[in-house]
């Protein structure tokens, strides 16, 4: 309803009129807009309309998160819904693109933030933001701004949150005397809360405020643990939750396991002393992550008397398909395709299968643009668009494109994969090795005896044990007929147990870079086939349900090429299971396996794959945000990563997300090994 208090009030002082649900008076207090305001990622919010034809704020009851173009239809316009929805990307250009606009839609969001450099309270504070896809420029801005500004409590602070790179860029220029502004990756790095995997799980809760107080106390972890600590581990063993006490990335190994086994995950930052005072640690909790809600839940539950009937994920094991061990000759990675994993693993027949890709095109990856997105029959239009395709486009058009993109700016570093028949060959060729093989599957048989000590022992010998000269020939041969000319090699695992839809094995198994000469590569080679009798590797197969003589280790022996910036995209947003558009992208300025292994915080960006453009939202170690020309180049990345989503998609709804790990160098980029990413227990 028109509030005609705040109406006049507004049309004396030269700002807009305002129309506000009915009770709410203007200027907005934090008070009123709590009783109004719907829930986004843990963030109070209330969407607004600003219509400059009529000189009029909306401030719009937004509790049940109402669409934009409802509110302008129904309230504004006085039409059916459904009329602009028919014509939903028409419409989406009249209020994000065009220029001369009538409508200047945005959100409100509500955040506590602590004056930085200071231990002091946290104090409300309001943000002002656009959709990503809008195209607001920086005078622009400052006017919504300003218009909003005029009917918000003078005693809350209200700052512009540009929605997205080119909006950052644009306010740059516009003094923040005129526009105050908060980056995103300033809210996230002060952000309390971050849902990294949903979920509902029943536990012991574990508090722990240092790694070697977790290290002291791993022997007593059962599966039925929640951990709470500062960060937890890599090498965690599976468990049923974990909270993180300090920021993470949700691309780390860690909570690419946790994605992998469905248990929930998130950030808490001030949880540990919350859990203390309340005496939790030890007790048996119900621990929920919602995506909606502003911290993670923790609260005292009955403990089951069953405890020792089974684990929760034993129903939902991984069958691996029967592994081929006779001869096979050392390939080189390009002649390999995905068929080839029951010989060559998993990592090696992904990475041949892009050699095909960028050679061969492919007929299925315009699939995730194909699939209708109501109001919208599909995204093709928008695929034609990035791909910058002028005009009707037929699917063979599109097609062409996609693959000029990708072989003008892709490309896999060349190298070879042994596959399984040789590390057969060489536990058969040391008897004190099967020996020792033997007295592990016993103890896995009986579910008791000393498995680390027996792993341990295996490895070891698996390390020292000298290479038959017949492998070492053939490795030589092989490096020599396709590789010479390389400086440096990077020893990677290709097992038939990992990168697989529901066994991701991240971090599980060893790589070994800047191998430079035959013994450096031999020890390289051994050190890969080790990894596959690591104790946490043996545990983490044996809860999926891959026994050990299932498993094997096929090995790449690839260029290892320079990279100036690299880092891991997932084809989907990790934050936000609903978002469609977005892929993340974990960057480093450094080394890419300091952000895979999480040794540095990564830059994080978010890239639209529908309407294009990026989002920082966070730049983890890093002082700066990167240049306009690499936020290019990832955007690019982020379209051939949705590409490539589609061909390796295992149905036909596209939906599987993709994790590509890369190296950009300028605008060249090399993919180095993709595997599927996904929400799924029993990996």
């Amino acid at each position: 309803m028109v509030n005609p208090t705040a109406t006049a009030a507004a049309t004396s002082s030269g700002a807009p009129a305002v129309i506000a649900p009915e009770g709410v008076t203007t200027p907005l207090t934090a008070e009123d807009f709590t009783r109004i305001a719907g829930n986004l990622a843990g963030y109070p919010f209330v969407k607004v309309v600003l219509d400059r034809d009529e000189s009029t704020l909306h401030i719009i009851d937004s509790t049940g998160n109402p669409l934009h173009v409802h509110y302008i239809a129904e309230h504004i316009l006085g039409t059916p819904p459904e009329r602009l929805l028919r014509d939903i990307d028409s419409f989406n250009h009249d209020v994000y693109v065009r220029p001369d606009r009538r409508f200047y839609l945005g959100l409100l969001a509500l955040h506590r933030r602590r004056t930085p450099g200071t231990d002091g309270p946290e104090q409300p504070l309001l943000s002002l933001e656009t959709v990503e896809a809008d195209t607001m420029d920086g005078a622009m801005l400052r006017s919504f701004h300003q218009q909003v500004r005029a009917h918000v409590d003078p005693a809350l602070p209200l700052y512009c949150k540009p929605a997205n790179h080119h909006q950052e860029t644009s306010v740059a220029a516009v003094p923040a005397a005129e526009l105050p502004r908060l980056l995103a990756h300033e809210l996230f790095s002060q952000g309390a809360y971050v849902p990294l995997n949903t979920g509902v799980a029943y536990g012991r809760l574990r508090l722990f405020r240092t790694e070697a107080a977790y290290r002291a106390a791993l022997p007593t972890l059962r599966w039925h643990d929640i951990v709470v600590m500062p960060r937890v581990p890599d090498d965690i063993p599976r468990i049923s939750g974990l909270v993180n006490a300090e920021h993470t990335t949700p691309l780390s190994h860690t909570n690419v396991l946790a994605t992998g086994w469905g248990i929930p995950n998130a950030i808490q930052t001030d949880i540990l002393d919350h859990l203390e005072r309340a005496g939790l640690g030890g007790q048996w909790v119900r621990y929920e992550v919602a995506a909606a809600a502003g911290e993670v839940r923790i609260e005292e539950a009955e403990q089951p008397a069953d405890l020792d009937t089974g684990r929760p994920w034993s129903g939902d094991l991984v069958v691996l398909e029967r592994p081929e061990t006779e001869a096979a000759s050392i390939v080189e990675l390009s002649r390999l395709r995905r068929g080839d994993h029951y010989r060559y693993g998993t990592k090696a027949a992904n990475i041949g299968e892009l050699f095909g890709v960028l050679e061969n095109g492919s007929g299925r990856w315009l699939g995730f643009y194909r699939v209708p997105r109501p109001p919208r029959a599909d995204l093709l239009d928008h695929l034609a668009g990035l791909l910058d395709v002028h005009g009707p486009a037929d699917d063979a058009t599109l097609s062409a494109a996609a693959r000029r993109l990708v072989r003008k700016y892709v490309q896999v570093p060349r190298g070879i994969a042994l596959p399984f028949s040789l590390q057969r060959r060489f536990l058969e060729s040391s008897p004190r090795i099967q020996q020792t093989i033997g007295r592990l599957k016993m103890v896995l048989e009986v579910g008791a005896g000393p498995l680390d000590a027996i792993c341990a022992e295996l490895q070891h010998l698996i390390t020292t044990t000298r290479l038959p000269d017949d492998i070492r020939a053939r490795i030589d041969e092989a490096v020599v007929t396709h590789l010479s000319g390389v400086a440096r090699f990077v020893v990677r695992s290709s097992s038939n147990a990992e990168d697989l839809e529901g066994f991701s094995a991240a971090g599980v198994y060893e790589s070994v870079p800047h191998a430079r000469t035959t013994d450096a590569i031999a020890d390289g080679v051994r050190e890969v086939w080790a990894s596959v009798v690591s104790a946490r590797s043996v545990r983490l197969r044996d809860e999926a349900g891959i026994s050990l003589e299932d498993s094997y280790m096929g090995v790449i022996v690839q260029e290892e090429v320079p990279v100036p910036l690299g880092g891991v995209l997932v084809t989907c947003n990790p934050l936000d299971a609903r978002d469609f558009r977005n892929v993340y992208a974990n960057i480093s300025t450094g080394s890419v396996a300091d952000v895979v292994d999480g040794v540095a915080a990564p830059i994080q960006h978010l890239y639209n794959t529908v309407e294009g453009g990026g989002r920082t939202v966070s730049l983890g170690s890093a002082g700066t945000d990167l240049d306009t020309r690499t936020r290019v180049a990832l955007g690019r990345l982020a379209l051939i990563g949705r590409l490539l989503q589609s061909h390796f998609s295992p149905d036909y709804l596209y939906e599987t997300p993709v994790d590509v790990e890369w190296a950009l160098d300028g605008e060249l980029i090399r993919l180095l090994q993709i595997r599927p990413y996904r929400v799924r227990a029993g990996g």
